[in-house]
């Protein structure tokens, strides 16, 4: 829609309900509605809804609601996880009217009579909403006709599924483990133990948890087991790490000094130096101030390590109270306080200013409200920069800017923010270029403890800021220590039975928009009953403030860290929607007995598979990642600690566009994706390259075989064919013709026969030998017969009797001898050859043989 029809909606509606009005067809008047489905539909005849996850189950459903904020009409949907606003036809998911009932912190029925002429007032109907204000910073709006009692039914719905009678009825709980099944977290937090003693090969079981088998140490430190059964401390973990030097019975006996028993422990320590963060309570010192307690004195002592190396005596403790001075003196009036650093050998205290849950609760509810009043989709339906001619931002009036401006500041978020920053700094600093230990604590802590101890983690260790290692952080320092998840987060009370009501409000009478004081509209709307005293209110966004710290120190430093800012949002998101349940209870020892990681998803897991389906070039990754640039701590300067909003959080419903703070990081994103596929292309061109390229030299490797054994066939043939010449020279020199035929064999026939048969003598390529047959073999391919008769046998050969009656060398000594007989050399005409040709091709004959013949 454009803006100026947002902005024009309520007042056009006025003027068309009061000509409706004057014709009395108010039933007609559906223009604004855009009604197309005049009542809702009962249970029985729900669609099945594509947008539905696994369990979700429809509870009632209403048609033709307009979302205020944007115009738009659709179907409103409440389920057993969300409120769900479809789009009129298309029935596409509008993320601005879809909240999980768990985000939803209060919601309330308006009525809102738009302004008319003085005459027409009472007859002017009443206008339906129904106000949703989310723990995500927006504020959303429904519109609904009158008569129909679909607003009503909407209402129910949200009232019983948003506050179910029995935990099992919520969607995490119905939904099951499903794929995303949780892994013990008790050997998670058991593996992060070894981590930071030095024991990393080792491997946490289940097994060794069981038998309690798990109290490794260093020289320094040791893992109890003391609290494994929680009873010293129901809202510590299971293992503690603290000083070698202390025994089990002293830390029992140490956790009755501090408030809920959160002794001193340690959280992280120095691999290097030894210097260690270590987190606690308040310590008890009563309502003179002068309560001890020595062992409570022992093993803060024993925190302060001697120091390593070149240093010399005992390292310097500082004790970083994170309340206000004058705050951790009003808890004296109930036996609390602070350590005085003349119990505690070498220590300092510090006190950091920073306010209670109750503050920062207060001070997230003026930001949202500024947002809602001056963002680009407030929850009244008109532009902020239209409202009332622009009086509210830069409509020519400078002081009403700087108001607008001053509004921001006035809600006091970026302080608070800027105030966890620097004292979270502030205790790197100390541990990293003093190689002092640091004590945190502030009332109970497990609020603002546990925002400080954790953010100093991150600047201290590399390994928090990859995805791996803030898991490990975030269930460390958050879940295993106790932080109040159930309420602070306001989340369905799992542990137990509770009459603790939603923040709920039903009000019909005309009045005031709640939530901003700013706001003046077309229309007044019904004002927010308080439903609890400020003090019973245990809701606070601790644990959204302190993932708005990582932020910012996400864009301060773009290099130190594996995970995005989008990854923060989704973080957060998982959380407040109750989906999974890693964050139900307020301590480990409820989560354990109420059987969460059995029963419910994990949000870990749930987080890995959607990276998984993109790899590295996942949103949820860093693009600027760089291990290496930032090896080492974090250490902020005080100049550099000012925050801002953070964009893709806190403007994402009432700015969107101007949200995309990340569009940059987007554009990127692409790019490297592009980059990353050329360079895939690439690896995979290159590998056929070279896959040609070994095939072209196993080709040429081939050729040049061919190629030798090609000219060894040349120089054979060569060396054939002057044998061939040869051995024709001499046959010719017998008188003979030479018959060469095509099965390579050669025919030799006698030219002069004084018996006149012809006869033929074979060149036979055989080993034959008989009786009358004398062989002389040349070499073991070829052999020439010569057939002789003997004396005293009578042959019918006529060539026999012939070359008997002239061989002089026969008469002699009875045995021919050609070719050595003076036959060969005297030319007879009464031998006979016949040859292979193949066999003569491989003789070795020497041409030397025959010169005697060649020369008569």
């Amino acid at each position: 829609m454009s803006a100026s029809r947002r902005s024009t909606s309520l007042s056009d509606s006025s003027a068309e309900i009061e000509r409706m009005e004057s014709t009395g067809s108010w039933d007609d008047a559906l223009d604004w509605f855009k009604l197309e489905h005049p009542a809702s539909r009962s249970v029985s005849h729900h669609a099945n809804y594509k947008c539905l996850l696994e369990a979700e189950r429809v509870v009632v459903e209403g048609y033709g609601v307009v979302l205020i904020n944007t115009d738009e009409a659709g179907t409103l949907i409440v389920t057993n996880f969300r409120l769900i606003f479809l789009s009129e036809g298309t029935e596409n998911i509008i993320a601005l009217g879809t909240i999980p009932l768990a985000t939803i912190e209060k919601f309330s029925k308006m009525v809102v009579k738009s302004q008319s002429a003085p005459r027409q007032s009472e007859k002017t109907p009443s206008q339906r909403l129904l106000q949703v204000i989310g723990r995500d910073m927006r504020i959303i709006v429904f519109g609904f006709r009158p008569k129909t009692k679909q607003r009503r039914a909407i209402y129910d719905g949200l009232l019983r599924c948003t506050k179910p009678s029995r935990p099992w009825d919520l969607y995490a709980f119905n939904c099951g483990p499903s794929k995303f099944t949780n892994a013990n977290p008790k050997v998670r937090l058991l593996n992060e133990c070894f981590r930071l003693l030095g024991k990393g090969f080792c491997s946490a079981s289940i097994d060794m948890i069981d038998k309690g088998s798990y109290t490794l140490s260093n020289e320094l430190w040791r893992i109890s087991n003391v609290n494994s059964d929680y009873i010293m401390s129901p809202s510590y973990p299971f293992a503690l790490i603290v000083p070698k030097s202390i025994s089990d019975e002293e830390v029992v006996h140490a956790s009755s000094f501090r408030s809920k028993g959160r002794l001193p422990v340690v959280s992280w320590c120095h691999p290097g130096t030894g210097a260690v963060l270590a987190r606690s309570s308040q310590p008890l010192v009563g309502l003179m101030m002068n309560m001890r307690s020595n062992t409570d004195e022992k093993l803060v002592a024993a925190l302060c390590s001697q120091l390593g190396g070149d240093k010399k005596g005992r390292r310097k403790l500082y004790i970083a109270d994170a309340r206000p001075r004058k705050n951790a003196l009003a808890n004296v009036a109930m036996g609390g306080g602070s350590e005085s650093p003349s119990h505690y050998f070498q220590s300092e205290v510090v006190f950091f200013g920073i306010d209670n849950i109750h503050a920062m609760r207060e001070s997230l509810s003026r930001l949202r409200d500024y947002l809602d009043t001056h963002g680009s989709t407030s929850s009244d339906g008109t532009l902020s920069l239209l409202r009332h001619g622009g009086w509210t931002w830069g409509g020519g009036n400078l002081s009403s800017m700087s108001a607008s401006v001053a509004t921001l500041g006035d809600s006091g978020w970026l302080i608070h923010v800027q105030s966890v920053l620097a004292g979270s700094a502030w205790i790197a600093a100390r541990v990293a270029l003093e190689s002092a230990s640091v004590l945190v604590h502030c009332s109970d802590g497990w609020d603002r403890t546990s925002q400080l101890i954790s953010l100093a983690n991150l600047l201290l260790d590399p390994y928090y800021r990859t995805f791996t290692g803030f898991q490990a952080l975030i269930e460390k320092d958050w879940l295993a220590f106790g932080h109040p998840f159930e309420e602070r987060m306001g989340m369905p009370t799992v542990s137990g039975c509770s009459d603790k009501p939603l923040d709920l409000s039903r009000q019909s009478s005309v009045g005031s928009f709640p939530s901003s004081p700013m706001r003046q509209s077309s229309g007044s709307f019904a004002p927010q009953a308080p439903s609890s005293s400020h003090a019973q209110n245990q809701y606070s966004p601790i644990f959204l403030q302190w993932i708005d710290c990582v932020s910012q120190l996400l864009r301060m430093y773009p290099f130190a860290f594996e995970f995005s800012s989008a990854f923060l949002v989704d973080l957060l998101d998982c959380v407040l929607s109750c989906r999974f349940g890693n964050f139900f209870c307020n301590s480990e020892k409820e989560r354990q007995l109420v059987g969460v990681s059995e029963s419910c998803g994990c949000l870990w897991a749930y987080l890995a598979d959607l990276r998984s389906s993109e790899g590295r070039s996942h949103v949820h990754y860093n693009l600027f990642y760089s291990p290496l640039k930032h090896k080492g701590p974090l250490l902020p300067p005080a100049a550099a600690l000012a925050p801002t909003l953070w964009p893709q959080f806190h403007l994402r419903w009432a700015c969107p566009s101007e949200a995309q703070a990340g569009e940059l990081e987007a554009q990127c994103r692409n790019m490297s994706l592009k980059f990353s596929e050329l360079q895939k292309a690439k690896e995979g061109a290159e590998k056929k390259a070279k896959e040609t390229t070994n095939a072209m030299e196993s080709l040429s490797a081939e050729l040049q075989n061919e190629k030798r054994l090609s000219s060894s066939a040349m120089a054979l043939a060569k060396r054939a064919s002057k044998e061939s010449a040869a051995i024709k020279r001499a046959i010719q020199s017998l008188g003979c013709k030479v018959h060469f035929a095509g099965g390579g064999d050669t025919t030799v026939d006698i030219e002069t026969n004084p018996m006149g048969i012809t006869q033929e003598s074979v060149f036979s390529h055989s080993k034959r030998e008989s009786d009358g047959i004398v062989q002389h073999q040349y070499n073991s391919d070829l052999s020439i017969s010569i057939s002789a008769v003997a004396d005293d046998v009578v042959s019918n050969n006529p060539l026999d009797r012939v070359c008997g009656a002239i061989c002089p060398s026969r008469a002699r000594d009875g045995g021919c001898r050609w070719p050595e007989a003076g036959c060969a050399q005297l030319c007879s005409q009464f031998i006979g050859v016949k040859a292979n040709y193949d066999a003569i091709d491989s003789l070795s004959i020497y041409e030397t043989y025959f010169d005697t013949v060649s020369t008569l």
